[in-house]
């Protein structure tokens, strides 16, 4: 059963994503990937936000560019910890996307990482952190591979 969701907005975010999902796969955390869009298809993501826990996923992780709308809507319809990954698809580069995803107002926070790849990969990773206070086999994979950064 997945534990954690991979939303996008568009299939143009794809190649930014996968590096959410590598290390997803890297660490064994279950995932499941969608794609929707805030503006062009609302009703999809309150439908998904709101039966997200009753599905079993415990973790959010929304990339978004432009004007970023994705985590911040998804953490509307959901108490769910949602993770914000600001995308470079506009000609701000993604600092856009940056303010919009950690500006949230006070009672709907979206944590945000940083913008583009390195963002999505930290998005896992934080991801990991967080399922790792419950689940023993993910906290295990995340320090491993913490340990792996020392010999680097």
């Amino acid at each position: 059963m997945a534990l954690v969701a991979v939303l996008m907005g568009s299939r143009s975010d794809e190649p930014a994503m996968k590096e959410t999902t590598e290390v997803l796969d890297q660490l064994g955390v279950e995932h499941e990937v969608e794609v929707m869009s805030a503006h062009r298809t609302p009703e999809k993501v309150k439908d998904y936000a709101e039966s997200a826990r009753d599905r079993g996923i415990e973790v959010i992780i929304a990339g978004a560019g432009g004007s970023a709308g994705l985590p911040g809507v998804v953490a509307s319809w959901t108490t769910l910890p949602v993770i914000g990954v600001p995308l470079p698809t506009s000609d701000l580069k993604g600092v856009d996307a940056l303010y919009a995803i950690a500006q949230m107002p006070p009672g709907i926070p979206v944590a945000c990482v940083a913008i583009g790849s390195w963002g999505a990969r930290n998005a896992a990773f934080l991801a990991a952190q967080v399922l790792g206070a419950k689940h023993d086999k993910i906290r295990l994979a995340y320090d491993e591979y913490r340990e792996t950064l020392k010999t680097r």
